[in-house]
């Protein structure tokens, strides 16, 4: 048992390092993507650039143009406070890899949690499903007639021993025992179901909030106005005052 365990403890360790990796090379290539803004401001100052002026050239930190063949490859600089992450791309980076739309959207510290869930739904579910296999081979074993299958004398307790007299209620317990690792294996699955979905639906939802605009201007307005219930044709009779409420946020 200590054995499968360590093996066990080996295998996610070697998980977990592939999915560290992916996600180190998937952020270096975010890093380098680069903004669509500014596309104006640049075009006029290449144009300076091509025709011999340098009182508008670029600094050195907002572009860094390469001229090759008569061409110019310009690099733009990501301005990150102004820059917004696309909901459709942060889904469908999410969809492909767990955990991509959250380095695409910058929330790094949910990286933990995430991948802390799929450890965790796969270490139970290995495990799981490790016990269903022994203690479906003991209940087999038990229910045969050959004397040499006895795997399940393992799960025993020193000096216990299985006869005629308690076969029936240990043929009980290893069943009951193999359908409960079976039923935890297989929440364990729909467990890791459940982190997966809610990892896409984190990264398109963050992703959607940060195009809001929150201002800072939280104010109520209180204003009268006049409420025409129209209960007679004439404006004066059918017409009442209140007052007018409106919340900015």
């Amino acid at each position: 048992m200590k054995e499968k365990r360590n093996i066990l403890i080996q295998r996610l360790l070697t998980v977990v390092f592939i999915l560290m990796a992916s996600q180190m090379v998937l952020l270096a290539q975010v890093e380098d993507l680069a903004p669509m803004d500014s596309v104006a401001i640049l075009e006029a100052k290449v144009d300076s650039m091509l025709a011999g002026d340098t009182t508008n050239l670029p600094m050195p930190d907002e572009l860094a143009p390469i001229v090759m063949n008569d061409t110019v490859k310009i690099k733009v600089k990501r301005d990150w406070a102004t820059w917004k992450p696309n909901p459709q791309k942060a889904l469908w980076l999410a969809l492909v890899l767990p955990g991509a739309g959250q380095i695409y959207n910058r929330k790094y510290w949910k990286l933990p949690i995430i991948y802390g869930g799929f450890v965790g739904c796969f270490y139970a579910m290995t495990w799981n499903n490790m016990m269903f296999k022994d203690y479906s081979q003991a209940y087999m074993d038990l229910m045969d007639k050959d004397p040499t299958t006895d795997s399940y004398n393992k799960f025993l307790h020193l000096g216990v021993k299985i006869d005629d007299s308690n076969k029936d209620r240990w043929i009980e317990v290893f069943k009951n025992r193999k359908d409960k690792y079976r039923r935890w294996r297989d929440l364990s699955f729909f467990v890791m179901i459940g982190v997966y979905a809610i990892s896409v639906i984190d990264a398109y939802v963050d992703a959607e909030l940060s195009q809001f605009d929150i201002s800072k201007d939280l104010s109520l307005r209180v204003t009268p106005a006049v409420i025409n219930n129209h209960s007679t044709s004439n404006p004066l009779e059918s017409s009442s005052f209140g007052v007018n409420c409106s919340l900015n946020f």
